[in-house]
């Protein structure tokens, strides 16, 4: 069965426990993957699914930053709720570690020894990540790995 396909079915099971804060989660999820739906007028697959939680996810994180930087703790706590929520319908990020392993390789491919080569290295490491690790993350490995 598909993300696309369990999550109705997840809204149902948070609307029967009462569980608020998972049922606004799952409502905010489907309503952004039919937007993104009519947006690219086409249905999505579970990748399409998943790139949209991820970018709600960046929003959480930016969100949580914004209202502890602003003393807003209530509005924090609730941002990290819908967060963890959001995080169980994600694939398995991958560590740090494996990240550096895959930047090794590509670096190692493309030939890069200088901090210049970002470009070339996000290129085709970028592709070979999504979903799989944040981007921030990609780009710290790849830079501190340029720099030695």
């Amino acid at each position: 069965m598909s993300l696309k396909e369990t999550l109705p079915l997840e809204l149902k099971d948070a609307l029967r426990s009462g569980n608020k804060v998972k049922l606004d989660t799952l409502r905010l999820i489907l309503s952004a993957v039919n937007y993104a739906e009519i947006e690219q007028q086409k249905q999505l697959d579970d990748p399409g699914v998943h790139a949209v939680i991820a970018k709600m996810i960046k929003q959480r994180r930016e969100s949580i930053d914004a209202f502890k930087a602003g003393n807003r703790q209530d509005l924090a706590d609730r941002e990290q709720a819908e967060l963890s929520i959001l995080e169980s319908y994600m694939p398995r990020q991958l560590t740090r570690e494996e990240i550096t392993a895959e930047a090794k390789k590509v670096i190692a491919e493309v030939g890069a020894n200088k901090p210049q080569d970002m470009g070339k290295v996000m290129g085709r490491l970028s592709p070979m990540l999504k979903g799989k690790a944040d981007g921030k993350e990609v780009a710290s490995v790849v830079t501190e790995l340029l720099r030695q």
